[in-house]
């Protein structure tokens, strides 16, 4: 759709332009924030109103993707209470802004796509990675989604990391870090089956990536610690009535590391090796070894234990 008849007005000149990434538009402004801007970078209309609840979950959405692009995409939001008279225009132009949110994709001064209502941030992050590929541009770095996917995974926001790594694995289906990351937020999530499902469609050539077999220890582990976890009073009763039962300290540990209480899984296992190393064919040694792999070889509970279990082992 044109909204502007000459064909140089708003022509760049080179480069993306140095204006904010996030702007409040009006009627006023709108073929400079929007029309003339989208001849510079692609730019999102966000149309929304203070009385409509979707808007106020799609719009700080909008914000956080094109505040992680860098400069690459703008976005502009209109009030269509404050600007009736632009609204007006716009569907007479075709533009269906019967209800809200709506928001409209413009590159070289035409829409070129749209969509309404509130998606998730995976369909948002994939709809603007999409307009910059439209518009030539570069999509945004897998490593950049990553690295937010495993600090939401980190502060406890395991739905949100899920959604990143999802959406770094629509760019790089062979991402080993990402199909790792996913499994380990499904499992933050409870969601044992969709880890399992995930696990199971990891590409065969990455397979036993050190990324994806930790989250396959992971999954073991948390499988293996859901009958466990209930029996923590009656293994600590065992313990303690008879320390030199390995088998409840070993399920112990199990039950424990599901709990995410990793230094006293280790000790656990650490004090079976320490009583008798070759117990059950060396069982707390393989056990440690998969907690290790599961926590990560750089976790601060993996680096301590290990130095633990050298000092066992080769004393």
């Amino acid at each position: 759709m044109e909204l502007i008849t000459d064909p140089t007005q708003g022509q760049a000149q080179g480069g993306a332009s140095a204006g904010p990434a996030i702007i409040d538009g009006s009627e006023k402004t709108f073929m400079q924030d929007v029309v003339e801007a989208s001849r510079e970078v692609p730019v999102l209309v966000d149309f929304w109103a203070t009385w409509c609840g979707p808007c106020r979950q799609l719009t700080p959405m909008l914000e956080k993707v094109v505040t992680q692009a860098n400069g690459r995409i703008r976005l502009v939001r209109i009030d269509i209470d404050k600007n009736r008279g632009l609204v007006q225009q716009l569907v007479q132009l075709g533009l269906p802004l019967q209800s809200v949110p709506t928001v409209a994709a413009f590159w070289n001064g035409q829409i070129v796509d749209l969509f309404q209502g509130a998606l998730p941030e995976s369909e948002v992050r994939r709809f603007v990675e999409t307009l910059l590929k439209s518009a030539g541009g570069a999509a945004m770095p897998v490593a950049d989604l990553l690295a937010e996917a495993q600090e939401a995974l980190a502060q406890g926001n395991a739905s949100e990391a899920a959604e990143l790594f999802a959406a770094a694995l629509h760019d790089e289906a062979e991402n080993p870090a990402a199909w790792g990351g996913l499994i380990r937020a499904e499992l933050a999530l409870g969601h044992e089956e969709k880890a399992e499902q995930a696990l199971s469609q990891v590409p065969a050539a990455i397979a036993e990536h050190p990324e994806v077999s930790g989250a396959r220890s992971a999954l073991a582990l948390a499988v293996e610690g859901r009958a466990a976890r209930g029996q923590l009073a009656a293994l600590e009763a065992r313990i303690a009535q008879d320390p030199a039962d390995l088998a409840a300290r070993y399920d112990l540990a199990t039950a424990l590391n599901a709990s995410e209480r990793r230094e006293e899984a280790a000790d656990a296992l650490l004090e079976i090796i320490r009583r008798n190393r070759a117990w059950n064919e060396e069982a707390a040694r393989v056990q440690l070894l998969k907690f290790f792999e599961a926590w990560g070889f750089e976790d601060p509970v993996t680096v301590a234990a290990r130095r633990r279990l050298s000092s066992l082992l080769f004393r």
